[in-house]
């Protein structure tokens, strides 16, 4: 069970990098523009700045779950758990953020939130059981 966890929190990050390039790499391009909403270029260039720091978040949580995944296949369980839930438990609250404050969100914010919260509980049912 703490494998299939494992897996959802990768798939995870996995669509958190997608995210990632796609707001801090392809902002301004019309097929990204239209995934987002953004009427315009001009539109996208005004955003451009807090997209592109809005990515690094995205980077960063793959990033900080990816880790945590690397150190507990290595055998440093605790430090590794822990970075997994920190990783992919933001990632869920940054979906819920996005849906609790534009109810219109909720597609987005269900593709950004379901693998995460799948692998917290996943996961944590595995330490469990383990």
């Amino acid at each position: 069970m703490l494998i299939v966890g494992l897996i959802l929190a990768a798939a995870a990050a996995a669509f958190h990098v997608f995210i990632f390039a796609l707001e801090s790499l392809r902002w301004t391009e019309p097929e990204t523009r239209k995934i987002f909403g953004v009427a315009s270029e001009a539109d996208a260039v005004t955003m451009k700045q807090l997209a592109f720091n809005q990515g690094f978040y995205n980077l960063f949580l793959a990033l900080t779950t990816l880790l945590g995944i690397a150190l507990l296949i290595s055998g440093l369980a605790t430090v590794g758990l822990t970075l997994v839930f920190a990783g992919t438990g933001m990632m869920t609250a940054a979906a819920l953020v996005l849906v609790l404050s534009d109810r219109t969100k909720a597609r987005a914010a269900t593709m950004q939130g379901a693998l995460p919260a799948l692998a917290v509980v996943v996961t944590a049912i595995g330490i469990a059981v383990g």
